[in-house]
C-alpha cells in the first residue's frame, strides 16, 4: 500500500501533518474524520524504486522542454508545501521527491529530481538552485541562503510564496485590463478578413453588373480586397516579414529599450506600467531586506529581476551610490519622472528610523492598490474608444457599400 503525506485540521483549528500507510486517499480522509479532523491535503511519498522508475523515464529535457517556462502558480505550490513539510519533520530531498510527484511541469520535475540528488550528496539548498536560474532566480536562492543561515527556512519559504503571489496578483491585474482590448482587435481582424475574402467580391460582382459609377471610399474597398485575395501568398508572406521583424527588434536590446521608453511613455498605459514597476522592486527589496540580506546585494538582485531597463538602471545606479556610502533615497529623488515624491519621502522616512523594509513593503501595498484601481480605471476609459472606433469602421465600411446602392435608386426615381 502507497504511504501518504498529510495535511488535516479540526474545528478548533488545530493543524497535523504526517505520513501514513493506508489503500488511497479516501480511505486516508475517512481514517482522519473517525477522529474529528478534516483532510487538507494528501501527497504520496514515492518509493525507492517508483522513483528510479520516474527518472529513467524522465531522462534528459528535450528541446521545447527546455524552452517552457515554469508558471509562478507551481514555485508558489511548491515553496508553501515545502515549508509545510520541513515543519513536520520531513527531510529536505525526500520532501521535494514527494513535491516532483505533484509537478505537471517536464522541465520543473526534471530540476526537483537534480536538486533533491544534489542534496543528498550534502550540497546546500541555496547552491543547489543556482544551476536552475531560469526557474529559480536569484532573488530566490539568496533569501533561502539567508533562511539557511539564520536557520529559519520554513517562514523564509512562506514569505518567497507571498512575495510571488502578489506578484502574480499584479501582473493578472495588468493583464486582465489588456485582454478586453486584445480580444476587440482579434474579433477585428477576423471580420475583417471574411469581408474582404468573401462579401466584397460578391459586391463587387454585383456593381459591375449594374454598371454604375463608384464613389472613391467604395473604389478604395473594392481594389484593396481584389489586390488582397489575388495576391494572399504575397500578402502572408509580407505579414509574416514584418512579424518576425518586429520580434526581433523587440526582442534585441535596443528594441527592448524602445518598449521600456513607450511603456512608460504612452498616455493612459504609462501610469500603470511606473506603478506595477514600482510595486515589484519595493515590494523584492523589502522582502530581501527583511530576510537579511545586505543591501548591496539586495540592490544587485533587484536591478537584475526587474524588467524595465530605466528602472533597472535606477537600482545599478543606487547599488554605486549606497557602496560609496550614499543613501538610496538620493538615487530615487534623481529620478523623479520614474518615481513619484511620496516614495523619495517615505523611503527618507524609513532610513532615519531604521525601518525601511516595512515602509518598502507599505509603498509596496498601496502602489499595488493603485495599480488594481487603474486597470479598472483603464477598462472603463477603453470601453467607450473601442465602441467609437469598431463603430467608425462599420459605419465607413456600410456607407462604401450601400452609397452606390442608393444612387441606383436615384437613378431608377429620375427615369421614372
Amino acid at each position: 500500500m502507497p504511504e501518504y503525506f498529510y495535511r488535516i485540521k479540526n474545528l478548533k483549528g488545530e493543524e497535523k501533518t504526517g505520513t501514513l500507510i493506508t489503500k488511497d486517499v479516501q480511505s486516508l480522509s475517512k481514517i482522519f474524520q473517525e477522529e474529528g479532523y478534516f483532510l487538507i491535503d494528501a501527497f504520496e511519498v514515492t518509493s525507492d524504486e517508483k522513483e528510479k522508475k520516474e527518472e529513467k523515464s524522465e531522462g534528459k529535457l528535450n528541446f521545447f522542454d527546455r524552452l517552457s517556462k515554469v508558471s509562478i502558480t507551481e514555485k508558489i505550490f511548491f515553496s508553501r508545501n515545502l515549508a509545510v513539510m520541513i515543519s513536520s519533520g520531513i527531510s529536505f530531498a525526500k520532501a521535494i521527491l514527494i513535491l516532483k510527484s505533484q509537478v505537471k511541469n517536464k522541465k520543473f520535475k526534471f530540476a526537483l529530481s537534480k536538486i533533491a540528488e544534489k542534496i543528498n550528496k550534502g550540497e546546500k539548498f541555496s547552491e543547489a538552485l543556482k544551476e536552475f536560474e531560469d526557474i529559480f532566480p536569484p532573488f530566490y536562492y539568496e533569501t533561502i541562503k539567508v533562511g539557511e543561515e539564520t536557520g529559519n527556512l520554513e517562514a523564509v519559504l512562506n514569505n518567497l510564496a507571498a512575495q510571488m503571489e502578489r506578484q502574480y496578483n499584479l501582473i493578472s491585474d495588468v493583464k486582465s485590463a489588456m485582454m478586453y482590448p486584445l480580444i476587440i482587435l482579434l474579433t477585428l481582424i477576423g471580420i475583417g478578413f471574411f469581408m474582404i475574402f468573401f462579401t466584397v467580391p460578391k459586391m463587387k460582382a454585383a456593381f459591375a453588373a449594374l454598371n454604375t459609377p463608384l464613389p472613391l471610399t467604395t473604389k478604395m474597398i473594392l481594389d484593396g480586397a481584389d489586390f488582397l485575395t489575388k495576391n494572399w501568398y504575397f500578402s502572408l508572406i509580407l505579414f509574416l516579414i514584418i512579424f518576425i521583424l518586429f520580434f526581433f527588434v523587440f526582442k534585441s536590446k535596443r528594441g527592448k529599450k524602445i518598449r521600456d521608453k513607450l511603456s512608460i511613455s504612452m498616455p493612459i498605459w504609462s501610469k500603470i506600467s511606473k506603478q506595477t514597476n514600482i510595486a515589484v522592486s519595493l515590494r523584492m527589496l523589502s522582502s530581501l531586506l527583511s530576510s537579511g540580506v545586505p543591501i548591496l546585494r539586495s540592490l544587485e538582485i533587484v536591478s537584475g529581476a526587474i524588467e524595465n531597463s530605466y528602472y533597472q538602471k535606477v537600482f545599478e545606479k543606487a547599488q554605486e551610490v549606497v557602496k560609496k556610502g550614499g543613501q538610496l533615497s538620493t538615487v530615487i529623488k534623481e529620478h523623479e519622472d520614474l518615481f513619484p515624491p511620496i516614495v523619495t519621502q517615505m523611503v527618507e522616512v524609513g532610513q532615519e528610523s531604521g525601518e525601511t523594509p516595512v515602509i518598502l513593503s507599505k509603498l509596496a501595498d498601496f502602489y499595488e492598490v493603485e495599480v488594481e484601481r487603474q486597470t479598472k480605471r483603464l477598462s472603463s476609459i477603453i470601453e467607450p474608444l473601442l465602441i467609437l472606433i469598431v463603430g467608425g469602421i462599420v459605419g465607413f465600411f456600410a456607407v462604401s457599400m450601400l452609397q452606390p446602392m442608393f444612387s441606383i435608386m436615384k437613378g431608377f426615381q429620375v427615369q421614372q
